[in-house]
């Protein structure tokens, strides 16, 4: 007799604390407000080393040598050009488009360009993760111009990739403290286990599907209220606040109609997102810089009412995440809101495709090819039975 296999039922949970696969990519300790990739802490990572540094710890799995890092940062560089015909078609979307409709839309269009599409082995797709980390900026940035009826600009050679980004974007050297505080900007955000959009990037690859179909997947995921597009949502709420003194009453009345502040609370953490501490002291810096500090004087505000609201009304402690002071950060830097979340995709990009490289290469690995969740079926309208067919010309009207 076959044993018999015994499956817990999860009602309408999201997957919500479900263990789905192992990873060796990043780790959360969402109690204690830690978070890891490949052991070692963010605040480290964004300390001591640069976005071309952690996307090679991402990719490679070890921290480069100073050769390494030297050899993958001339690669990066020598790829960040976008073939023409790639451009051709960006600029034929409408000038409305969504920045990450454009951008989920591009990266089919580069896979067409990509040589090593058709090999399997890890060198193959690490070799097209480096050409996706090196190409995306170029996407967004020839997008931002396109649509103000501008000219793309080439990638430049000469500066290292977040400075180089900027660059694309205002058609001028960036201001050094800009750049470093971009480079640290896209180290915060290269990775974060299991989100939605690396859960749907690894989905795909467990299909088997190419590199290209993976990362369309997840920019496409990222691009909800919900998930990365949380940032743009944070600056047109300290927008429409306008003053701090405003913030007060503006929290009241989301949370007297049940509606979310933007940018506080998280489903992992538990405590302060530990990204958000080294966001808050960049938006400080650049409000000092800019003149513009009444950005964060509001953040804090809304961070302040927001707490004392809900502890009182539920007990609920609540803190401030990734999304709540990139948002201040960003556009102190001359990001426009809608392309927040594509910056947001081309600091992850490193950390999806370490994700396809594992779920598609993970020696020993103790799941199934293919994620196949299960479903509990509630839509049985005509009893245990199922329905009798009725034919189309016997059907009573609604």
């Amino acid at each position: 007799m076959a044993e018999e296999v015994c499956y817990p039922r999860v009602k309408n949970t999201g997957l919500r604390g479900v263990p789905v696969a192992d990873t060796k990519v990043s780790y959360i300790d969402g109690v204690r407000g830690e978070l890891q990739y490949r052991g070692y802490q963010i605040q480290d990572l964004a300390r001591y080393t640069t976005y071309e540094e952690v996307a090679f710890l991402l990719i490679h799995g070890q921290l480069p040598s100073r050769a390494e890092l030297e050899a993958f940062d001339g690669r990066l560089r020598s790829m960040r050009p976008v073939p023409p015909p790639v451009l051709q078609a960006t600029a034929l979307r409408p000038r409305t488009a969504s920045p990450m409709d454009v951008l989920q839309g591009a990266v089919p269009f580069l896979a067409d360009h990509d040589s090593t599409l058709g090999g399997n082995s890890k060198e193959a797709v690490r070799a097209q993760s480096e050409r996706l980390i090196a190409q995306l900026p170029t996407v967004v940035a020839a997008w931002k111009r396109i649509r103000s009826g501008e000219r793309a600009l080439d990638p430049r050679p000469d500066l290292p990739h977040a400075a180089n980004f900027l660059f694309m974007l205002a058609g001028k050297n960036p201001v050094e403290q800009a750049a470093r505080i971009l480079d640290v900007c896209l180290v915060l955000h290269a990775d974060h286990t299991f989100n939605a959009s690396t859960f749907a990037a690894r989905e795909v690859a467990s299909t088997r599907a190419h590199l290209y179909a993976s990362v369309a997947a997840a920019v496409g995921a990222l691009s909800g209220d919900l998930h990365g597009g949380a940032n743009t949502e944070v600056m047109k709420m300290l927008q429409e606040i306008g003053k701090p003194e405003k913030a007060e009453s503006y929290v009241k009345a989301k949370l007297d109609a049940g509606e979310k502040i933007m940018g506080m609370g998280h489903a992992v953490y538990k405590t302060l997102d530990p990204r958000a501490p080294i966001l808050k002291e960049f938006a400080l810096e650049l409000g000092e810089k800019t003149g513009e500090s009444f950005w964060i004087d509001i953040a804090e505000k809304v961070r302040e009412v927001t707490q004392a609201e809900l502890k009182a009304r539920r007990g609920q402690e609540i803190y401030p995440n990734v999304d709540f002071y990139s948002a201040a950060t960003y556009y102190q830097l001359g990001i426009e809101p809608d392309l927040f979340t594509p910056v947001f995709a081309i600091g992850r990009i490193a950390g999806w495709c370490a994700h396809v490289i594992e779920e598609k290469f993970a020696e020993a690995q103790e799941k199934p090819a293919l994620y196949r969740p299960e479903a509990e079926y509630i839509g049985d309208y005509c009893g245990p039975q199922g329905c009798a067919f009725v034919p189309l010309g016997a059907r009573a009207s609604a």
